[in-house]
Formats: C-alpha cells, structure tokens, sequence
C-alpha cells in the first residue's frame, strides 16, 4: 500500500509564500497607519506648537514649525507607499524600507519634543522595516 499524503515539502512552497503575503500586507497597514499618524503629527507641530514640550539643552534643536513639515510629507509620502505595498509594488516594498527609515530618523531626532509618542512611532517604523525585509524571501 502506498500513502498518499502530502509530504511536508511539497506544502513548504504554499506556506512560505502566504507567509511573505502575509508580511506584506502587515506592512502595508502599518506603514499607512504610521503615515496618517505622522500626518497628524505634522499638522499639530504646523499649527499649534503649543502641544510639545521645549527641552533647551537638546543637540538637535530645531523649529517645531519645521519638524511639523517634516513630519507632514514624511507621513504624505508613506501613506503613498503603503498603498503602492498593497498593490505589490517592488518599488514600494524598496521605498517602504527606505521612508521607514527616515522616519525613525526623524523621530529619533524629534524625540525631546513628543518621546512617548517618537519611541511608539520607532516601535512601529522597526516592525515596517522588519516585515518588508523577511517578507521578500519567499523562494519557491
């Protein structure tokens, strides 16, 4: 008599490929959300500048009007991005890590401003990266 179950490997290919789908599409929402979020946070730093605390012995100190527009079309360009990764976009899954990038960067960077919210957004920007770097190894 002969089995004919499927052996382990011929499954392999299927769940590593949903795997990397999978990541993907973490990636995409994430990255969206982060982008909607920094959006926010730009516009809050562009209109009222009240709402985050000056530290004066900081090295990076700059204009929060300005850390407002940073924060405004790193957010723009990211929800762009995560929408290009929903599509399955190379170019996105590149530009994803890369706007990631420069988003941690910049929270670092704001971080005496809003450090709450700059190492929740690091958190979020590390899991992008993370998920955009692992998901593309999929190899059938």
């Amino acid at each position: 008599m002969t089995a004919t179950h499927p052996t382990h490997g011929a499954h392999a290919p299927s769940a590593k490929r949903e795997w990397a789908g999978g990541l993907t599409v973490f990636a995409a929402v994430t990255l969206m959300l982060v982008g909607v979020l920094d959006i926010f946070r730009g516009i809050m730093g562009i209109a009222e500048d009240d709402v985050f605390v000056t530290t004066q012995n900081y090295v990076f100190k700059f204009d929060l009007t300005a850390w407002g527009w940073t924060h405004l079309v790193l957010g723009a360009i990211a929800v762009l991005v995560g929408l290009g990764l929903g599509r399955g976009a190379l170019w996105a899954r590149v530009s994803g890590v890369v706007i990631a990038g420069l988003v941690v960067i910049a929270n670092f960077l704001s971080l005496p401003y809003y450090p709450v919210w700059s190492v929740v957004m690091i958190a979020f920007s590390g899991f992008v990266i993370w998920a955009l770097c692992v998901g593309g190894r999929s190899r059938t």
